[in-house]
């Protein structure tokens, strides 16, 4: 694992001393803010990619996150807001816009967690997926609100727990 961490039972510490989790599933939320439904999928790949050509274009580092289906086992891609966390590494939420459930990309990471593939920009690797918790969680959604503002509200659009996750390279 490039030899920065050591893997014990599915735990990760880094040489900073961080511990990080495989992409653990938290519980879904009270409330939140209502999902997308009843959009033809065409449409709404359309308009997603509509929407990470305008975040690109306000100068955001988006990536695009594959992953397979927990449940059809179908190959699935996602643009994400993301912050590179040094060369090999990136910061994502789970925020599914405030949303009470989390995102089926998240899910995924959870069920296929050895298919995970990020592309940035023409670079496009393996990643390894690892919730983070306690001050790491902090410092990588804080980073996540310092390029996008829109993070701050998700926040107080519900009472579930955003996951953060740090995506790392392994090829």
């Amino acid at each position: 694992f490039r030899g920065c961490a050591a893997r014990i039972h599915g735990r990760r510490t880094h040489a900073k001393g961080i511990t990080e989790m495989p992409v653990e599933l938290t519980p879904r939320g009270t409330y939140g803010a209502p999902t997308p439904r009843g959009m033809p999928p065409f449409l709404m790949k359309l308009g997603m990619s509509v929407l990470s050509t305008l975040m690109r274009l306000r100068g955001l580092h988006v990536v695009r996150v594959t992953t397979v289906g927990a449940r059809s086992g179908q190959t699935r891609a996602t643009d994400l807001i993301a912050v590179p966390d040094g060369g090999d590494a990136w910061i994502i939420a789970a925020s599914f816009a405030g949303s009470a459930q989390h995102p089926a990309w998240y899910f995924n990471m959870a069920k296929h967690p050895e298919q995970i593939r990020v592309r940035d920009g023409k670079r496009h690797t393996r990643v390894d997926a690892t919730t983070l918790h306690g001050e790491a969680a902090e410092d990588g959604y804080a980073r996540l609100t310092a390029m996008y503002k829109g993070y701050a509200g998700y926040l107080t659009k519900t009472d579930r727990e955003i996951p953060v996750v740090r995506l790392t390279a392994v090829e």
